[in-house]
């Protein structure tokens, strides 16, 4: 009888020593959502390279999906514990009885990008010009374009012909001609820059226009709020992990060429275009600053919108931002 209980002392030890030593058995787990050709996935990619996730004790468990409403329908179905959306979105829910809470991914924009020989040069230059708009008639750089252009007493929407489409299909046919201007997401405008063509307005000076005092992150992670309120230590090592891999990704060359065959290029000077332009993104400002510039889009864009963008809510409520414990 006590050799048996020696070996039983023993034997809880090492199961004891064996949790010390690999944390993935008791790290806590995360579900994620992401776009399988968006920038989450590419920065999940670079967590998981460098075992950033074990480092600090998580396990994230990664579903790629092919569009973004697969990952809304996975969070709202209880699939999913965090996806990236915009905050519209998330204010929308929440207005209509919904506990999502959101906090700043990126501020990475696209731009409207035109041939190099193009003669227009500016906003009131797109009058009568056939105008390829990506993500469709609800866009958010469309809406706070046609808020811009609504100040200077233009109407975008009807003064040009707005032709909605993939990526892809606009830039190819911005390529050959059949459109004299496309505005389109950050990394299709840089794959242009790349071609030729040139930005004629960067969404970022329009997003200063229409009131944000810098550059604002529309796009954030979102979540259950009851759910982050019973995980904060777990959702706050992940966001400070996010921020881990996001400064890997703006400060070195060598993840771009690491990520090439998931982009979907191994072109040196478009994945170093890629890279300046991500960047560009990367949130450094104080959460206050962020809500501020966000509230001031939201009237302008919920101006243009409507209900049938936002819902009820024509301010955006300050509540659905989450705040990270202080040093997290």
């Amino acid at each position: 009888m006590k050799l048996c209980r020696q070996h039983l002392i023993v034997a809880v030890a090492l199961a004891i020593a064996a949790l010390g030593a690999n944390p993935a058995l008791a790290a806590d787990r995360i579900r994620i959502a992401a776009q399988k050709t968006g920038t989450l996935a590419w920065e999940l990619a670079v967590i998981k390279a460098h075992g950033l996730d074990a480092k600090a004790g998580l396990d994230l468990v990664i579903t790629e999906l092919a569009a973004p409403e697969a990952g809304k329908i996975a969070l709202k179905g209880g699939a999913a514990d965090i996806i990236v959306s915009d905050f519209l979105w998330v204010a929308r829910e929440r207005a209509l009885g919904g506990r999502l809470a959101f906090y700043p991914y990126g501020g990475t924009l696209g731009a409207v990008m035109v041939p190099l020989a193009s003669p227009a040069q500016s906003l009131a230059d797109l009058k009568g010009r056939k105008l390829g708009i990506a993500g469709g008639p609800i866009d958010k750089s469309w809406l706070m374009l046609q808020a811009l252009s609504r100040r200077s007493g233009l109407d975008l929407k009807t003064a040009a012909t707005p032709a909605y489409g993939a990526p892809p299909l606009l830039s190819e046919k911005l390529v050959q001609g059949e459109l004299d201007g496309v505005l389109t997401y950050w990394n299709f405008a840089a794959v242009l820059e790349t071609k030729g063509h040139r930005r004629l307005i960067e969404m970022s000076d329009v997003q200063a226009s229409l009131g944000a005092k810098g550059k604002v992150s529309i796009l954030g992670f979102a979540f259950d709020s009851q759910w982050a309120e019973k995980n904060r230590t777990t959702i706050d090592r992940f966001l400070a992990t996010s921020q881990q891999a996001k400064h890997l990704l703006a400060g070195s060359a060598g993840e771009w060429q690491r990520l090439a065959s998931r982009i979907g290029t191994s072109d040196p000077a478009l994945l170093e275009t890629y890279r300046k332009r991500y960047a560009e993104g990367v949130p450094s400002r104080p959460l206050d600053a962020e809500i501020a510039d966000a509230r001031a889009l939201y009237r302008a864009i919920a101006e243009v919108g409507g209900t049938d963008l936002v819902g009820p809510a024509r301010e955006l409520d300050p509540a659905i931002f989450y705040r990270p414990a202080q040093g997290s």
